[in-house]
């Protein structure tokens, strides 16, 4: 029995022995932890050092370039600025006007167009409020205009064409204080102010009548007189399209300067030849009184 027992206790000896063996295995993770087992060796070290030392430079030089690409945009972008600044005050400048008057011009025109294209008030309120303004200015040849501005220039013309009052009367006589200004905006003759070198033509070679003394031409559209009876004639397409062109319009303006410079001329001669009347008047009246002492002379 003795012996059978030794067997059991040696067996049992034995099976514990390899279950802390079995245990000592499992437990190589925890070791590799610490490097007790799987660690690496110097050279492994050092190259792993290495190729990390090589990637913070690049990182450290990629961040050095994205720092000078910085400084460059923001350089550009200074410069562009500036350039827009430039650009803006020479738009401003080739328009003739400020930021603040573009967009007092936008209101106007957005306005008037509103205005032609519902056709509110009178063809000539439209050029009145602010057509006239928007057509003399250079704004309206902006991309953001000049279309609409066609447009809208063309749709006056023929709204001014259907309303036209159609004459009443083919003559008119001047009273005091008229003007052809003021005739060619009555409502029996045209309707429209702007319209008065129709009338200066119709009678720059004559009027109908007028007063005793009184010039039976209109020579120049500053002088007509109370009692002249001006012609009255009707307007044509060709009028119409005629009267509301610049050049035209200048040319008047031109021809009415050279007018008043004539008459300032032809005034000072006038002027100078009065002078020279009363100067030869002066000089026979001396002459008289000298006859005069003479005689007187003679006879004492």
């Amino acid at each position: 029995m003795k012996t059978f027992y030794l067997i059991v206790f040696i067996i049992f000896a034995l099976a514990i022995q390899n279950v802390t063996f079995a245990q000592d295995e499992d437990c190589c993770e925890e070791d590799d932890k610490y490097g007790k087992e799987g660690e690496i060796t110097d050279a492994e070290w050092q190259q792993q050092m290495d190729e990390l030392t090589a990637r913070k430079k690049g990182l450290e030089e990629n961040l050095a370039k994205y720092a000078r690409d910085i400084e460059d945009l923001k350089a550009a972008l200074s410069e562009k600025v500036s350039e827009a600044h430039n650009a803006e005050i020479d738009f401003y400048g080739t328009i003739g006007m400020n930021k603040a008057g573009l967009e007092d011009f936008k209101r106007q025109f957005s306005e008037t167009e509103k205005k032609i294209l519902n056709r509110t008030g009178t063809p000539a309120d439209a050029r009145k409020y602010y057509f006239n303004d928007i057509a003399a200015s250079k704004a309206k040849c902006i991309p953001e205009f000049w279309s609409r501005f066609v447009m809208m220039k063309q749709k006056l013309e023929q709204w001014e064409k259907e309303s036209l009052i159609t004459v009443k009367e083919d003559k008119y006589t001047v009273i005091k204080g008229d003007c052809l200004w003021r005739i060619a905006g009555k409502a029996d003759i045209y309707n429209n102010p702007k319209y008065w070198p129709k009338i200066w033509e119709a009678n720059e070679d004559g009027v109908i009548s007028a007063p005793a003394h009184t010039p039976k031409k209109v020579t120049n559209p500053n002088l007509i007189y109370p009692g002249q009876v001006l012609r009255i004639q009707k307007l044509t397409d060709e009028d119409l399209k005629k009267l509301v062109d610049n050049t035209y319009i200048m040319k008047n303006v031109r021809k009415i300067k050279e007018l008043e410079k004539d008459k300032k001329v032809n005034q000072k001669k006038k002027k100078n030849k009065t002078k020279e009347i009363k100067k030869i008047d002066k000089t026979k009246k001396k002459v008289t009184d000298v006859k005069k002492d003479v005689k007187k002379d003679i006879k004492k």
